[in-house]
């Protein structure tokens, strides 16, 4: 039954258009005169492209997209153009071409173009979208629907064309000073893993075989022809952890783009941070220090959506991969007393933590947000309140504090 409606919907346009022939023909011929057959002789043209539309086939058409915008950030512009060519030069009419998108696009912008194409083997369109929305989107394919000048005869055909976008995060580029730099000689308040700096010599030694030639004092070897190495301080490097909150939020973008604003400050500056991030799907990476690790944390981002369905401070206190944490960044749009109790219940070992609390713009602290800062102030805490304009500075202003 469904089969026969789908059959019955392609040729009643065919079957309307022979039945208006037959009427005004019969019209014409009973009734006489010059405006009886004016009419007839009007319709027969008009129907007869409606026939030959019918029976032309639209299976030489080729459709390519051209994607004009590299990499796109959320909030960013994304411009495409829909390049359709034929075989044959039979007139097209009424033409309207839509672009499929998946149901993230649907209401960002207008798919559809209305066009006379006439007997062009070729038609370019171009759209663009303003301020796309961050995540991933799917290009499905392009629909063309072709008409006559009534409408009574409709083709449409439907060119595949997948492609997938990605909408990054939009990444701010950030002052990057590390929150915690200490030297043997001073004073340590945290586990941390020692490095060489390079920029401090503190003595020679005999030189031992994997020295790096750049560590080589030239002045002794030419005073006294031995290889002599250069000493250096052992330099402080932190065990950072970056934790990202989930829970549904309208400034979720926002605690997106601090996220991967952050982590690629760390990378770009060689430090290195195990990143978190839980909801439906959890995401831990123990170390992210490569352009590599980096990647794979902005895929993540691009996709992840505010959908954690438990008070994060009930999965932190469980998550085994916060027990060795030294020093922690915490993302949010909302702290709790629950969480800082719960962070420090479960990471034993930590020694610094700093919350980006995230506020839209000209929002000021309530007052019991101010006790509550307060309170993590005196657990160890440090809260910094941030809004999105300020986000270059995230790391000075913690420094500064």
């Amino acid at each position: 039954m469904k089969h026969l409606l789908n059959r019955w919907h392609k040729i009643r346009g065919v079957v309307g258009v022979l039945f208006l022939i037959v009427v005004a023909f019969v019209y014409a011929m009973f009734q006489g005169g010059f405006v009886s057959w004016f009419l007839f002789y009007l319709i027969v043209p008009i129907s007869l492209y409606s026939l030959l539309l019918y029976m032309n086939s639209l299976n030489d058409i080729v459709v390519e997209r051209i994607i004009e915008t590299g990499k796109v950030q959320s909030g960013g512009r994304f411009s495409a153009t829909i390049q359709v060519t034929r075989k044959s030069r039979f007139p097209l009419m009424y033409v309207q071409m839509e672009e499929k998108v998946s149901s993230s696009l649907a209401t960002e912008a207008s798919w559809k173009q209305l066009t006379f194409w006439g007997m062009k083997k070729e038609f370019r369109w171009t759209y663009e979208i303003e301020h796309i929305p961050r995540g991933e989107h799917v290009l499905e394919g392009t629909s063309i629907v072709v008409s006559d000048l009534f409408g009574w005869v409709k083709k449409e055909v439907f060119v595949t064309n997948s492609k997938t976008i990605l909408v990054f995060p939009n990444l701010t580029e950030m002052v990057y000073i590390p929150i915690e730099t200490r030297y043997d000689q001073g004073a340590a308040a945290s586990r941390i893993q020692a490095m060489k700096d390079t920029s401090m010599a503190t003595g020679v030694r005999s030189y031992q075989s994997g020295d790096r030639v750049s560590w080589i004092h030239w002045k002794s070897f030419a005073r006294t022809q031995t290889l002599k190495t250069k000493e250096f301080e052992d330099r402080q490097s932190q065990d950072m952890f970056v934790v990202m909150d989930r829970t549904p939020s309208p400034l979720f973008e926002e605690v997106v783009d601090l996220t991967a604003s952050m982590m690629q400050a760390i990378v770009k500056h060689q430090a290195s941070s195990a990143f978190l991030s839980v909801g439906e799907e959890r995401l831990f990476l123990p170390e992210v220090q490569t352009d590599q690790h980096l990647q794979r944390v902005l895929y993540h981002l691009t996709k992840v959506k505010d959908d954690l369905t438990k008070p994060l401070e009930q999965v932190i206190l469980h998550d085994r991969s916060l027990s060795n944490a030294t020093t922690l960044l915490y993302v949010t749009s909302s702290l709790t007393y629950e969480w800082m109790d719960n962070v420090q219940k479960n990471a034993t070992n930590l020694r610094a933590c700093t919350c980006f609390v995230i506020k839209s713009k000209n929002e000021k602290n309530t007052s019991e947000e101010n006790a509550m800062y307060k309170y993590a102030a005196s657990r160890g805490f440090q809260v910094q309140s941030i809004t999105k304009d300020r986000f270059a500075q995230a790391f000075l202003e913690v420094k500064r504090s």
